[in-house]
C-alpha cells in the first residue's frame, strides 16, 4: 500500500500512523485525510495488529488543523463534501476494533484536536497546545469539534473553548480532561508505544469488546448500555482467549492470548 502523507508502520503487535506533512505542520488536506482512511483500513483487516499508536511527524505538530489553503476557495458544496470526508475518516478510527492512543507532540488545532478527539486515549507532550480555532475563520469546527469536545470536557467548557477559539496549554488540556497524561518531548512515542504493547498483552477480543461496549454506552441510557455489556461479557466465554487467562490464572502461569 502506498501512501503519500501518511506512513504506516508495524512494530510486533501495534501499529504506529504518523501523519507525514512536516513543512504544513502536518494539516489535514483531502489527499492526507484519503491516505488516513486507507492506513486504518489495513489496520482493520490485520489480526496481528492489537493497538495502534497516532501522531505527527515533527517536533512542532501533531496536526495544525484542516488545511486552509484548500478550503479558502470551497463552495457550499465542497465544504460540505470536504467534512463529510473527515467526519468519516474519524469516525473509522473512532470505531476501529482496536484501540488508538494518539501521541499529541505539539500543535492540536481544529482538525489536529479532533482527530485526537477520536483517538480512545489522548497522551501529551508538555509542549502541545490544543484549541477549535475555527470561529475565527469564519467557519464551525467541521471534523466533529462540536460534538466530541463536549463529551470529554462537558458542555460549558466546550463552548467556551469553541466560541473564543483559543488555544490552551497542555496542563490546561490535562486539568480539563481533553488529554490523560502529559509527557516530556523526548519520551512521548516510546511512552505511547509502552501503553499500545501493554494493551496488546491483553486478549485481543476482549480489548475489542470493552471498546464496543463503552462506546455504545456513551450514546444510550445506563440500562440499555448495561444489557449490551451483558451480551458482549457472555461472547467472551465462547473465545479460546477466556479459557487461557482464566487457566492461566489458576494455574499460576504466563498466558498466551490467541486473538480468538
Amino acid at each position: 500500500m502506498e501512501l503519500t502523507n501518511v506512513l504506516l508502520e508495524k512494530e510486533g503487535h501495534i501499529a504506529v500512523v504518523t501523519i507525514n506533512r512536516p513543512k504544513a505542520l502536518n494539516a489535514l488536506n483531502s489527499d492526507t485525510l484519503k491516505d488516513l482512511d486507507a492506513a486504518f483500513t489495513d489496520i482493520e483487516n490485520d489480526a496481528d495488529i492489537y493497538a495502534v499508536v497516532l501522531t505527527g511527524a515533527g517536533e512542532k505538530a501533531f496536526v495544525a488543523g484542516a488545511d486552509i489553503t484548500e478550503m479558502k476557495e470551497m463552495t457550499v458544496i465542497q465544504g460540505r463534501t470536504f467534512g463529510q470526508l473527515g467526519n468519516r475518516v474519524f469516525r473509522k478510527i473512532e470505531t476501529l476494533s482496536k484501540p488508538v492512543i494518539a501521541a499529541i507532540n505539539g500543535f492540536a488545532l481544529g482538525g489536529g484536536c479532533e482527530i485526537s478527539m477520536a483517538c480512545d486515549i489522548r497522551i501529551a507532550s508538555t509542549t502541545a497546545r490544543f484549541g477549535q480555532p475555527e470561529v475565527g475563520l469564519g467557519i464551525t469546527p467541521g471534523f466533529g469539534g462540536t460534538q466530541r469536545l463536549a463529551r470529554l470536557v462537558g458542555m460549558g467548557m466546550a463552548k467556551e473553548l469553541i466560541y473564543t477559539g483559543k488555544v490552551v496549554k497542555a496542563e490546561e488540556a490535562l486539568r480539563i480532561g481533553l488529554v490523560n497524561s502529559l509527557h516530556d518531548p523526548a519520551e512521548l512515542l516510546d511512552t505511547a508505544k509502552k501503553l499500545a504493547n501493554t494493551i496488546a498483552a491483553q486478549a485481543p477480543v476482549a480489548v475489542k469488546l470493552s471498546k464496543e461496549a463503552i462506546n455504545r454506552g456513551m450514546q444510550c441510557d445506563i440500562d440499555t448500555g448495561l444489557a449490551f455489556e451483558a451480551e458482549v461479557f457472555g461472547e467472551c466465554f465462547s473465545t479460546e482467549d477466556q479459557t487461557e487467562g482464566m487457566s492461566a490464572f489458576v494455574e499460576k502461569r504466563d498466558k498466551s492470548f490467541k486473538n480468538r
